[in-house]
């Protein structure tokens, strides 16, 4: 769902209204009407963002635009959203340019009710450019320096596009991870089919990487072009380079948006006391039952999710939090947020309600919400309404790790690999077992170790007997 831009009145400016012209006798002779200009304001994407960051300007300076019409794409703390103009008129002066940030409330562009008011608008930014918000820009000379030398560098092949050229003297990351999934803004793909441009070939500008609309364009008029109308020559380095991306060793590059979050977040939970508790886990049934349904399209997230929320409808007050430090809420749902590393961050997609759903929609659910995360188009209640986290490593064989609690929340899982593991049975025989050890760290101001250690119980007995969970 596009978010609307908010607008307000200039100081500078009168508002719409009808003045009566009077001729020699004081009669009234026609009807003079005074048009608006209005600033666009950054907007408030979600609630916990302070600023925001310009990922593209779907419209150029003189440009009409509707109501309802997207006008530019914003970087907030944890997606990036297409924000919509409010009003019909022309956008009359870009304030913020792309790669600009700017905090919640301040001007990022004006908007001219007619065609005649840009002139006009476009002074008056200029004019109210020192008294306006203070943005601040990404090193804009930094980049304006080592642009004149990208010919010099390869003038051995000056039609063919190179990605260096557009990420020299930036250390970011590749807008595709070894050719697998494109990371771009919205409008720069939509360029990019317009324009037949190959966006496998491109390593955007934007934060992290994201190809944005001057990326296309710049390509473009480098004569870039789909893969299959490519020349076969220079194809092997075109795909080497988003594969291995240059980063200049010793250089400090400042946090992005959503690094800039987390870090917040994570000096946030500092102030919280935490306590941790392990348990060991078998999951023999669990794995065969993975197996057996994995072609459905049944993801172990799911499943562990899935378990988990079972396990917390038997243990409430795991799923509790504590906002003010003088009381705490029992959550009314149990949604289940698993935390996602992307480029240059990490976010939790958020399984609502995951007690009540089955576990194949629970599956595509999580699907859907990957794909979204990794495309940064997740909406605010899609990352923001978990109850209860779980933190999983075992797909990189970690065995075991801790999880930092985030804050407005009771608990958190780190979950480790399920390996082959030598144990006793009560028996007194040996045998092998696929075991997992899992790591709740919670907020002990509501949840103390006896309601962990229950809670762990009953997951366990749920992950070791998981009939329950295919209902």
């Amino acid at each position: 769902m596009a978010h609307i831009l908010q607008t307000s009145f200039l100081p500078f400016t009168s508002s719409l209204r009808r003045t009566p012209v009077s001729g020699p006798k004081g009669k009234p002779q026609a009807l003079q009407v005074k048009a608006k200009i209005r600033e666009i304001f950054m907007p408030a994407l979600s609630s916990t963002m302070t600023e925001g960051k310009i990922v593209s300007w779907t419209k150029s300076e003189g440009e009409k635009l509707s109501k309802g019409e997207s006008v530019v794409v914003v970087e907030s703390d944890k997606a990036d959203m297409d924000v919509e103009s409010f009003h019909d008129g022309f956008l009359a002066a870009i304030m913020v340019e792309e790669g600009g940030v700017a905090p919640v409330g301040s001007a990022i562009a004006l908007l001219a009710e007619t065609e005649d008011e840009i002139a006009e608008a476009k002074a008056k930014s200029q004019s109210s450019s020192s008294s306006s918000a203070q943005v601040l820009e990404e090193k804009p000379q930094e980049k304006e320096e080592v642009a004149p030398a990208v010919p010099a560098a390869a003038p051995v092949a000056p039609a063919v596009w190179s990605p260096k050229a557009v990420a020299v003297g930036s250390a970011v990351h590749p807008a595709s991870e070894g050719g697998k999934r494109i990371v771009a803004s919205p409008y720069a793909k939509k360029l990019a089919k317009e324009l037949k441009v190959d966006l496998v070939a491109l390593v955007g500008t934007g934060p992290m990487g994201r190809i944005v609309a001057k990326d296309v364009e710049a390509a473009a008029a480098a004569g870039v072009v789909a893969a299959s109308e490519s020349a076969p020559l220079p194809a092997s380095p075109e795909k080497a380079a988003p594969v291995a991306p240059e980063i200049e060793l010793g250089t400090v590059v400042p946090f992005t948006t959503m690094q800039g979050a987390v870090s917040r977040n994570m000096v946030e939970s500092l102030s919280v006391p935490t306590f941790r508790v392990g348990y060991t886990i078998t999951t023999n049934a669990l794995d065969a039952l993975y197996k057996k349904i994995k072609s459905k399209g049944v993801t172990m997230t799911a499943l562990l999710a899935k378990a988990t929320a079972l396990a917390l409808v038997q243990h409430p007050v795991v799923n509790s939090c504590c906002r003010d430090g003088n009381s705490f809420t029992f959550n009314s749902s149990i949604n289940i947020a698993v935390a996602v590393a992307i480029d240059g961050g990490l976010i939790t997609p958020v399984l609502q309600d995951a007690d009540k759903v089955d576990i194949y929609t629970l599956s595509r659910k999580w699907k859907e919400l990957v794909d979204k995360a990794r495309a940064k188009q997740l909406q605010p209640h899609e990352y923001n309404t978990g109850t209860f986290t779980l933190s999983n490593l075992g797909m990189f064989g970690v065995d075991r790790f801790d999880a930092i609690l985030p804050p407005g929340t009771g608990a958190i899982m780190a979950v480790g690999a399920s390996l082959p593991t030598v144990v006793a049975s009560k028996d007194g025989r040996i045998g092998m077992q696929n075991q997992m050890q899992v790591n709740v760290t919670a907020d002990h101001r509501v949840i103390y170790g006896a309601d962990l250690a229950s809670f762990l119980q009953t997951l366990a007995k749920i992950i070791e007997d998981p009939k329950d969970l295919t209902f």
